[in-house]
This record gives C-alpha cells, structure tokens and sequence, in this order.
C-alpha cells in the first residue's frame, strides 16, 4: 500500500530557466552562501567570490575561504585557522578589512570575510606606470598613511573583554596588504599572521619569518620579539616610498636585504629628492629609527605629526579626491569588472530559486528552512565550539549588499587573507590574440615660458634637464601633465595641463619672490658672526625672500666659536625665528717638548682608516657629479662608497657651470653634501 508523501512545511521552487554553471562547477551552493567564482587557490584554502541572500531581498556580496578537505584532518592548523579567524575577527574598525564569520559547511571549514572593492597599492604603482603618471600625489600619499596609522592604532591598542591588552601586531605592512577602494577609504587586510599575546599562537609559530622582508624593521629581520613599533617601522618605509617614489630597501637577494635594514644607515627623502619638504623628513626618518626606542612609541604618535604637517601646509589630503584618483586611474577595468559580477549574480539568483530543503533536517519546526551550516559570529566562538557535533543557527547581519565590481587583493597560502580577482586566463589569452597589435601612444610638446626666465621644470614630479624658456616634446595626450617651476629666492608655481593633438600646449608663469622672512636669534649676543644660506653670504640677523616649501641650509660662524649648522624651512608668508646658539671651540694647546729637543715635532694626522658613504644632492636644479675626477652620475647620488677621508666632489649644470667642495667621508658612517644651483 502506498501512501501519499507528506506536504513540505517550505513552498517548492519557482519553475525558472536551468542555470548553466561554468566548467569548474560554479556557480554552486555551500551551506548559506553561494559561490560565485574562484579567485584564486593555494595549498591550503581556495577563495571565491560569494554572494549571501535571506529574506527581504537581503544580498551582500563577500569573500569565502574555504580550507582544502585535505587539511580537515591537521587539527593544528585547523586550530591555528580558527585562533587567526578569532583574533581579526574582534577587529571592527573602518580601516580594517573585517571578519563576517567562521563556520563549517558541506565538511569543509570556512572563513566569511568582507568584499573589497578596490586595488592594493602596489596594482596601483603599475597603474600609474601603464597611464604615464609619474608622481604619486602627495596627499594621496598622506590620505593613504593616515588611514593606515588609524586602522593600526585602533588594532594595536585592542582589549579583551575582560579589559586585557591583545597587543596584536600585524607584521606584515606593505604595498600588497594595503588596499585602496574605489570610494577612496584605505584599508588594511590580512591579519592573518597577526601576532598576539595569546598561548595557542606562540605553540603553532614555525619559526620562519613572516612577512614581506623589504618592509621589515630591524629587530623582526634579526628574529627577535616585535611589537607595535614595528608596524611603525614598516608603515615609515611605505610613507618613505610613496613620497619619493624610490624604494628604500631592494637588495640582490633577501639576505642582501636584510643586511641594508640590519646594518646600514638609511637614506634620508631629501637625498632622493631635494625638494622634499623639510619637515616631513624628520617624521619619516623617526619612524624609521633603528633602535625602536628613539621611534615614534605608537601609531597614534606619527599619526599626530602627520596630521599637524598636514594642517600647516593645508593639503587637500580628502577621500573624495582619493575616490577620483582611482576611479579615473581605473576606468577601464571598472566596466570589464561590473559586467563581469552582472553576470556571476543573474547565475546565482537562478541557482537560489531553484535550491529547495532536501531533507528533513532542512526545515525546521516553524515550517521555516534552516541552517544547514555550523556558523555564527567569529568573535563569539571557541574551538569546542566549532568541533560541537550539533548545528548552530547563523546571525544574520543587516548590511546592504555591494553592487559593483570587484577587486579582492589577498594571500590564500595561511592566515586570513584577501585576494585579486582575475580574468580568465584563457579568454584573457585569445581576446589579447585576437586584437590588433597597439598603436604606438600620440605625444605632443609643451611650451614652458617662466618671468624670470631660467627656472628649473618639474613635469609630473620628475625634474626635467632643461629650464625656461623651453619646449618640451613626447608628452602624453589627453591626460591631466602637472608643470611645476622652482627658482632660488622664488616661490615655487603650479599649473596642470592636458595636450591635444592639433596644438603644442603652453604654460606661462610668473614667478613671485620669497616670501619668508627668517629672523635669527644668535647667543650668545655680543658674537660677531656671519652667515651664509644655501653657501651663499647674507649679512644682518633677519633675512627676507626666503622661498616657501624648501629646505635652506644656514651656517653661523663666529670668531671662537664653532660654526652653527641648522636647515630650516618656512610656509607662505611666514615670519620665522630660527635660534642659534653657538659653542665655544675647543682650546688648542702648545705642544710639549720632548726631552733633549727644542720642540716637540707634532707628528702628522693618521689618514683614517676604512670605508664610508657619500650621498650627494642638489637643490635648484640637477647635476652631474664628479668625485675625484671620476663621473658617478646625475643627482641625487645616493650610498656611494669610498675611502674614509677627504674627496673633491664637483657639480655641474647642463649649462656647463661647476660648484666644487670638499667633502669628509667618516669611516663607517655617511657624509651628505647638497649644492644650491
């Protein structure tokens, strides 16, 4: 006798067209998810692309990890996994890529992590590379490393519950772990191999170091403890690096790496640069300091001094600018992605309608479809919770669902990570085989015409070899050219420019005297001293045309005194006391005569013995730098080793004119010389 089956408690599906999932099987169910497509994969997790869907019309779009089956079995990575997931999941903070869930599906462990929609900053370096924009903006640099500072405070200062310090450490800032959205926020991903002051983390350590070696401070490139002030460390070289756009630490091989982090002193910006503003150099270089004592003591700290630069020199630093700068850096690959996703979402709404309770265990007493998935929020489990035999009915959180492209920068390797999303390799190949062969890029020229004549032309923040009046040609069409002229005793002016192809493009600028005044205070105050600026003399105790935004080079000298040394700096219309207080020299005493001579004949000086570095600048201009007659290059020349003692260094314009000084080299240290053109 047959019997009738029961009537579901959940209505059947609606009728609706077969969905037609790819050759990797997506996009497919797993647990409350559906997987959308696969990002990328490693040895222990692959990650997709997921879409969530409930009641209401609640979509949001985010990041599955998903651990490999095969690593089901290794209860201590599965430990390692989920402490990870717990420690970042506690991090809730808008500069902090966020942790959604950690759960088991289908027999497989997972981590639900939030969708980023937006680039990691070394994509962005490349990007401005394909699109010819040869300067990264200044205070996008600074909007950048601000955000950075925030997320970092806010995680380095994180509690317990119970009010205990988690003193998490990231460990690994740099460029790939810091990503910028296309709405201009900055977040920092992958927390994963984040350091805590928690037992179960110190068991599973492996020993190795962990992170990108270039972006390491010194006591984690040695092995030893780290904490907070490292990620100071790193955050400086990245700060460093966007402003100068040099890398600071690029040796032959890691352990070369390690050495010039380790055992040589750094570069300072304006070595690289010698326009680099004056008084942003001493917080990148604190941040920078070898012993972690004399470094900023917290992000918060450098934070403070990067804000305070930033009002004094009042830099549009503006995430909306952030926004437009990446969407116009960006566009076309915002339409590829948009399309893209359209497409992944229309398969996964088929895919929902058609998805009905195939079992009992599917609905639950309410007549309602449960949870088929071992799941709640990160932060609130423990491992015994995730090993319990029993289902957990999820949270549902209320956050609206993104629409638009994706980019998902990420490592799948360990720790919870983020990922790139990348086209298909394989349509990626036939449509580049099928399109026609590029056409060489239009360039147009630029005339450049400055009142007085003879300034120095910065094109995009690349110092040009020609000065005004000039024309300069194989400039890009079509895209914003930003032309600034820098002049001694002149203020620097700005214009930006776009060229067309019918007509050269011009720029005109009048260029307006110094406006800082520097007013010198010498004690004590009967000295009778004189002075140069930029190795030029200037008499009387205030000094007026001093030009904003340049670092000047003052040096007192007095009769008994040692010569004074100071490099100062001043904004627009500024009045500014600069104090000199100058020390006795020391006394020089008669020599002694030795027994059965007149005198004593002095002996001569050692020649110091060893090796040192010599970094050569100049502001005003560029040159070509000679030491001891042999050719070392343009400026800025930067770590040139030589012999410990003193070396004739000359400097020599395109127009021909020299500058010649003799420069000390210490033994074992780094002596810095800048000519003023």
């Amino acid at each position: 006798m047959s019997h009738a089956p029961p009537p579901l408690a959940y209505p059947p599906p609606v009728a609706a067209p077969s969905a037609a999932p790819g050759a990797d099987g997506l996009p497919a169910r797993f647990g409350k998810y559906t997987l959308l497509r696969k990002l990328a994969a490693g040895g222990m997790a692959e990650i997709f692309l997921s879409i969530q869907k409930s009641v209401a019309g609640f979509e949001k779009l985010l990041v599955i990890k998903r651990i490999l089956p095969a690593m089901n079995n290794d209860a201590a990575f599965i430990d390692m996994l989920l402490h990870e997931a717990r420690v970042a999941a506690t991090l809730s903070h808008p500069n902090i890529v966020q942790i959604f869930d950690v759960g088991q599906a289908n027999g497989q462990f997972y981590i639900a992590m939030e969708h980023v929609h937006g680039e990691d900053l070394r994509s962005i370096v490349r990007q401005m590379k394909k699109r010819e924009v040869l300067e990264f903006p200044l205070e996008h640099a600074l909007a950048i490393v601000l955000g950075m500072c925030a997320g970092l405070s806010y995680a380095h200062e994180k509690h317990d519950l119970d009010g205990t310090p988690l003193h998490i450490v990231h460990r690994d800032i740099s460029p790939q772990n810091v990503v910028v959205t296309f709405t201009g926020d900055v977040k920092i991903v992958d927390f994963g191999i984040a350091k805590s002051d928690n037992k179960l983390l110190e068991q599973t350590k492996s020993g190795k170091l962990k992170g990108k070696v270039p972006y390491m401070s010194p006591e984690q490139a040695r092995g030893d403890h780290v904490d907070a002030r490292s990620d100071v460390f790193s955050t400086g070289v990245m700060l460093f690096e966007l402003t100068t756009g040099k890398r600071l630490f690029k040796g032959a091989s890691e352990y070369e790496t390690l050495k010039l982090i380790c055992d040589r002193e750094y570069p300072r910006p304006s070595d690289v640069r010698p326009d680099f503003p004056a008084d942003l150099e001493p917080i990148i270089m604190k941040a920078l300091s070898k012993d972690r004592e004399q470094r900023y003591q917290s992000a918060r700290e450098m934070q403070a001094d990067i804000e305070a630069f930033v009002r004094r020199h009042q830099i549009a630093v503006s995430n909306i600018a952030l926004q437009h700068f990446m969407q116009g850096l960006f566009e076309d690959k915002l339409a590829a992605q948009k399309e893209a996703l359209l497409q992944g979402k229309q398969l996964a709404d088929i895919i929902e309608m058609q998805h009905g309770p195939t079992s009992v265990d599917d609905v639950d007493g309410s007549g309602q479809r449960a949870a088929s998935t071992l799941s709640m929020p990160a932060a609130a489990r423990t491992v015994t919770d995730v090993n319990a035999s029993r289902a957990t009915p999820s949270r549902t959180g209320l956050a609206l669902g993104l629409a638009g492209a994706v980019v998902l920068l990420g490592a799948v390797g360990g720790g919870v990570g983020y990922v790139i999303v990348k086209r298909d390799a394989k349509n990626a190949a036939r449509a580049a085989a099928a399109a026609p062969a590029p056409a060489p890029p239009k360039t147009g020229s630029l005339r450049v015409e400055s009142d007085p004549v003879g300034a120095s032309i910065w094109v995009n923040g690349n110092l040009r070899a020609e000065t005004t009046p000039t024309t300069l040609d194989q400039l890009p069409l079509g895209v914003p050219i930003d032309v600034r002229l820098t002049m001694d005793g002149y203020e620097h002016a700005k214009q930006s420019v776009e060229l067309a192809a019918d007509a050269p493009g011009t720029v005109k600028l009048a260029l307006t005297k110094g406006s800082v005044v520097l007013v010198l205070k010498v004690t004590p105050e009967t000295a009778t001293f004189t002075t140069t600026m930029d190795g030029k003399p200037v008499t009387g105790s205030t000094i007026e045309g001093v030009a904003s935004g340049v670092s000047h080079k003052i040096v007192v000298s007095a009769p008994g005194f040692q010569d004074h040394t100071v490099t100062v700096s001043g904004g627009p219309q500024e009045r500014k006391l600069v104090n000199i207080e100058l020390e006795k020299a020391p006394e020089k005493h008669a020599p002694v005569a030795a027994a059965g001579t007149a005198a004593a004949v002095k002996a001569p000086d050692p020649k110091p013995a060893g090796k040192g570095k010599l970094n050569v600048g100049a502001s005003g201009g560029w040159c070509n730098v000679t030491v001891d007659g042999a050719g070392r290059g343009a400026t800025p020349v930067a770590g040139l080793e030589l012999s410990a003692g003193p070396h004739r260094v000359t400097c020599t314009t395109a127009e021909g004119k020299a500058q010649t000084a003799t420069v000390t080299v210490p033994a074992d240290g780094t002596a810095r010389h800048k000519f003023t053109l």
